[in-house]
């Protein structure tokens, strides 16, 4: 069955940015065929394996991408396998990788266990009435740079550098987040949204564990959201950071306005991009001074290859290069 949808079926590539806890016995065994199938379908982008489950973001054509997901349906576990669909007109990656890692996205918190324990999912439709909630407090747990481009209205912003620091956070603003009390002395309830749904899955579990009753995420998160809430009746405010060449999204999925800069993988709005520290695959205002001027006489020679090579109609290695700072995978 081909992949549907109106933010999909007019695209000439299919987006699916897809995850599922489960417990494989032997994951690393899945590895191969997985690969395989994706090279025979020119499938591009990441998938990750891990003990926990799978997790990653590919691209390709409407019949591989359906493949593909049948192929993952009948993993174990992963029967309703967790996917948002969306379109692209230009192959957003570059290579296919499949990845076995510890965790299929990092927290660091080998206890949370989201097959035990978990937040209270909420639809996209019913996301605006929570958090505007008084009793509620939201949370964006994606990244600094990723809550810099767009967030819901009201919510409170962690400012991490990664998901391996939020715990941490979490813990040391708790009584400050919780302080205020609602009827009765109850402690308010607690939202959280990331890009699409993973993070929650391991933040609202930690919370749970943590000793936090009142526990919700956004199932789908923002992706399903922009995807099915109508933009006049929206909480969200900005663009949605996604972790390829599209960069960023919008309301209905299509791509937004943020370039991506190929030095430090942040995105770059129209205001940074005329900054006299932005270079085009070299530099942006917000990593100049991450870099010393050898880095960037290397990057700046790097992109020269890399558009030489795009003159002739070939793939540059160094386009697919994994930065300094990347995070572990390119999917929520």
């Amino acid at each position: 069955m081909t992949p549907t949808g109106d933010s999909v079926g007019h695209a000439a590539i299919c987006v699916a940015a897809l995850y599922q806890f489960t417990r494989f016995a032997d994951f690393a065994a899945l590895r191969a065929p997985l690969l395989a199938l994706c090279e025979e379908e020119g499938i591009k982008g990441t998938l990750l394996l891990a003990a926990e489950g799978i997790n990653g973001t590919v691209a390709g054509s409407h019949e591989g991408i359906a493949r593909l997901l049948a192929h993952v349906r009948a993993l174990p576990g992963c029967a309703d396998v967790d996917v948002k669909l969306s379109g692209a007109q230009d192959m957003p990656f570059h290579r296919m990788k499949v990845r076995l890692k510890r965790e299929i996205v990092t927290m660091g918190q080998p206890d949370i266990d989201p097959l035990s324990v978990v937040g209270t999912y909420v639809e996209p439709q019913d996301w605006n009435a929570l958090i505007s909630d008084p009793d509620t407090i939201v949370i964006d747990t994606r990244n600094d740079y990723e809550v810099a481009v767009g967030t819901f209205a009201g919510a409170i912003d962690p400012q991490t550098a990664t998901f391996r620091d939020f715990p941490e956070w979490f813990r040391t603003e708790r009584e400050k987040l919780l302080a205020a009390g609602r009827e009765g002395g109850k402690p308010p309830k607690v939202a959280m949204f990331c890009t699409g749904g993973i993070r929650c899955e391991k933040s609202t579990a930690f919370l749970k564990q943590e000793g936090v009753e009142e526990v919700f995420h956004l199932k789908g998160g923002i992706l399903k959201y922009l995807e099915t809430v109508p933009e006049e009746e929206s909480l969200w405010q900005g663009e949605c950071f996604v972790f390829d060449q599209r960069v960023t999204i919008g309301h209905g999925l299509v791509q937004g306005s943020h370039a991506l800069c190929h030095a430090c993988r942040r995105p770059v709005n129209a205001e940074d991009q005329v900054s006299p520290l932005y270079e085009e695959g070299v530099s942006c205002p917000a990593c100049h001074h991450e870099r010393s001027d050898e880095q960037r006489a290397s990057y700046r020679e790097r992109h020269r290859q890399e558009a030489l090579a795009a003159a002739r109609g070939e793939l540059h290695v160094g386009a697919a290069r994994r930065p300094e700072n990347a995070a572990d995978t390119d999917a929520d």
